[in-house]
């Protein structure tokens, strides 16, 4: 099968396309033909430093695809069923790959209503929006809700979710992109190039961060007493618990994990009309150096995906 690997860190360059032998699933694993996959911030990292692994690995995560066969014990799928979801997370899982094989509650079926090029683009920023949102933060209804990065891969992601429990949402986002964070249900959007969001925003519930460095401390001034910041950016943005406890506020950083609970719980929004994923890119495997110079930009506007 065809597959994406790299021998040694560095930029896109060091990705190559090769041939490798199609794996073979385990007892409670299935083998997944897959259709699409995902390109994600973490993609970039551990291409260029390893990550949490701290070792060059095959890159990808996010996939949809179809069950092609099944491991000893497996209940949950047949082959033929469709799912989609983020394999062994955060151990390498190699998706930017023909086929891939995943332990079987790392994923879900795949919404009917979605492609699997948009599928593709639903699990990793969609569980790392429903954790950070539901699973730490507990949005409630009525609440204050700040998104920064509203528009990107798990921004517009996490803005929908938001919406959906019934929080007030106010996203960041560049001037050409607040029609479409208005359009997934922002109730208000700052363009973070000419308004300080720390100045003008006080007694937020929870702010999501997904950028990092002085965002997260600014952040913290924009909560109530007792909110929370979920910082999502880099594993360095622990030391933000310490601060907020000082100030009286509260901040958790949090790595997305595999959970069929919650893929399942965004395919049924996705199944209400509740949430929708925004593809910005679609290319090729071969093309998967272009992909991360794409999203290495940052301009991309929901998601990147590769087709296989």
């Amino acid at each position: 099968m065809r597959a994406i690997t790299q021998k040694r860190f560095g930029g896109p360059e060091v990705l190559e396309l090769v041939e490798v032998d199609r794996p073979e699933p385990g007892p409670a694993e299935v083998l997944v033909r897959v259709h699409a996959a995902g390109v994600n911030p973490t993609d970039f990292w551990h291409r260029t430093t390893g990550g949490l692994l701290g070792r060059p690995v095959r890159l990808g995560w996010d996939l949809s695809g179809v069950v092609e066969a099944v491991g000893v014990g497996v209940a949950l799928f047949r082959p033929g069923d469709e799912v989609f979801g983020v394999p062994r997370l955060p151990q390498a899982a190699g998706a930017y790959a023909e086929y891939v094989t995943a332990p079987s509650r790392h994923l879900a079926r795949k919404p009917a209503g979605l492609s699997h090029v948009e599928a593709a683009g639903l699990g990793l920023a969609g569980l790392t929006a429903w954790q950070a949102l539901v699973d730490v933060a507990d949005v409630r209804s009525g609440q204050r809700v700040l998104v920064h990065a509203a528009a990107g891969g798990v921004g517009h992601l996490a803005v929908q979710i938001a919406k959906a429990r019934g929080a007030y949402v106010i996203g960041t986002a560049s001037a050409a992109k607040h029609r479409f964070v208005r359009g997934l249900g922002a109730d208000e959007v700052i363009d973070y190039a000419t308004t300080d969001f720390a100045e003008r925003l006080r007694d937020l519930d929870v702010v999501i961060d997904s950028i990092g460095g002085e965002y997260g401390p600014r952040s913290l001034r924009t909560l109530r007493q007792g909110g929370i910041l979920v910082a999502l950016a880099s594993p360095a943005e622990t030391y933000l618990e310490e601060e907020a406890a000082r100030q009286g506020r509260r901040a958790r950083f949090m790595i997305v994990e595999p959970d069929r609970g919650g893929l399942t719980s965004l395919a049924g929004l996705v199944d209400r009309g509740q949430l929708r994923v925004e593809v910005d890119t679609v290319l090729p495997l071969e093309q998967v150096a272009k992909a991360h110079r794409i999203g290495q930009a940052g301009h991309a506007k929901g998601k990147i995906i590769l087709t296989l």
